[in-house]
């Protein structure tokens, strides 16, 4: 038997479902915040990651997937988004489009060579958003806010943001500096990596996950205490923005995050998931990165996160998310001119709207009824030919067991009257129609 390569999983079933509400909403939420959808390619030139996110991060050290095609032209599966989405929009010249910021998110797949366990997987979905053009500190707010709402709509408890700032590049400089004077009469006590990186990216040694429990670590010098005045003001205009917009937050000057094209804002996502904070995305501002790639000086900020770790969220916290799977008509029949007729009238019901199932393994009435049960199906809808003949049908309705005979030509017309949306179990006020994710967290 053929299996799944390891870091690898299929998505189906009733989690699938829950994929894709989860899809939707994203992309209803989007809609409101204006940005425009747009896919890159899976695979992109090595190049772009190593200039992009970085030669000495760990990503493109130990977790690209690289290799040569059939071209010998050196290829890599994309890790990140950001990197491809600033390659587009350089590649087809959207700085010279005249609505501006280029405003965009992304929902795809990515591939990291790591360990595979809970939340992350080899080969996974991420989701993410750059807002391209501005460097007003509302930009910063307004990026941090997005995944804040979004996750409070999936009915997550405690979501909150951690925020530190990297400043310009000079105060990066200048405690890029600061950091390698201070570690390296330490540097034996440092792992391996950390000794590595100290020279070549010593913000890295502080997002250490073998070293962080130290002491050397926990007295650090702070990013703060070296910013120069405007990164100061800059800093607190963001921090002004994000609670006009009401979203909580927490300073944490050890944030630095792992890709090398950072600067200024930077920020984590938590959420309270089985009673402990787990990270959900995160992201911050990289005004050099378009001129790095061979753009134009533009200023930049995004945002990106693990789909699977949002379900993973889910998942812990008994959060039920999904459209409801109840069929509203179930069509049944037992000769072969009525299911003529049933495959006849399923095509119709559904392109009217409706979600329709029939029978397919030729069972018996009595098993026809046990499928329909099974299906949670609203509606019944009897075939046999004398009624048909008559140009009716019975329909049973599953929950209150009433049957009645009507005519063929009123059948969308009953349905629609019969089918309509149940109220919001948050109250009359709202008009959600019901829809987990109008922000009631209800399920």
């Amino acid at each position: 038997m053929i299996t799944k390569p390891k870091g690898t999983k299929d998505i189906y079933g009733k989690e699938g479902d829950s994929w894709l509400y989860v899809s939707n909403l994203l992309d209803n939420l989007m809609k409101k915040y204006n940005y425009n959808y747009i896919r890159t390619p899976i695979f992109e030139s090595t190049e772009l990651f190593h200039r992009g996110v970085g030669d000495n991060t760990d990503l493109v050290q130990k977790e690209t997937y690289d290799f040569k095609d059939r071209g010998d032209r050196n290829i890599t599966l994309r890790p990140e988004g950001t990197a491809g989405v600033v390659r587009s929009y350089i590649e087809n010249k959207m700085y010279g489009n005249t609505e501006q910021p280029t405003k965009y998110y992304y929902n795809g797949t990515m591939y990291r060579y790591e360990r595979p366990q809970a939340g992350r997987y080899r080969e996974f979905s991420q989701f993410g958003f750059e807002l391209i053009g501005s460097d007003d500190e509302i930009s910063d707010a307004e990026m941090i806010s997005i995944p804040y709402n979004f996750l409070k709509m999936l009915g997550l408890n405690g979501v909150t943001v951690k925020i530190n700032t990297l400043g310009d590049k000079e105060s990066r400089d200048n405690y890029r500096q600061t950091l390698i004077d201070y570690f390296k009469p330490h540097i034996e006590e440092l792992c391996e990596d950390c000794k590595n990186r100290l020279e070549k990216n010593p913000l890295r040694v502080l997002d250490c996950k073998v070293d962080n429990e130290l002491e050397i670590m926990k007295n650090a010098p702070r990013t703060i205490d070296y910013l120069n005045e405007s990164s100061k003001e800059r800093y607190e205009k963001v921090k002004e923005y994000l609670n006009i917009l009401q979203v909580e937050f927490e300073e944490t000057p050890s944030l630095v995050r792992g890709l090398d094209y950072y600067d200024h804002t930077v920020f984590e996502l938590f959420a309270t998931v089985a009673s402990k904070d787990m990270a959900i995305g995160g992201g911050g501002r990289y005004n050099g990165l378009v001129e790095l790639l061979g753009g134009p000086a533009t200023p930049a900020v995004g945002y990106a996160a693990g789909m699977d770790r949002v379900m993973l969220a889910l998942e812990e916290e008994n959060i039920t998310v999904g459209d409801s799977k109840a069929v509203d008509v179930f069509l049944m029949y037992v000769n072969e001119d009525e299911k003529k007729y049933a495959t006849f009238l399923a095509q119709e019901l559904r392109m009217n709207g409706f979600v329709v199932e029939l029978e397919y393994l030729g069972r018996s009435l009595k098993s026809q009824f046990k499928q329909a049960d099974r299906l949670e199906s609203k509606f019944l809808m009897i075939l046999n030919s004398e009624d048909l003949d008559n140009n009716q049908v019975k329909i049973k309705n599953n929950k209150t067991k009433e049957e009645e005979l009507i005519d063929l030509d009123y059948i969308v017309y009953f349905l629609d009257e019969n089918l309509e949306d149940e109220p919001c179990e948050c109250g009359d006020d709202c008009d959600c129609d019901g829809e987990h994710g109008c922000g009631c967290n209800h399920e």
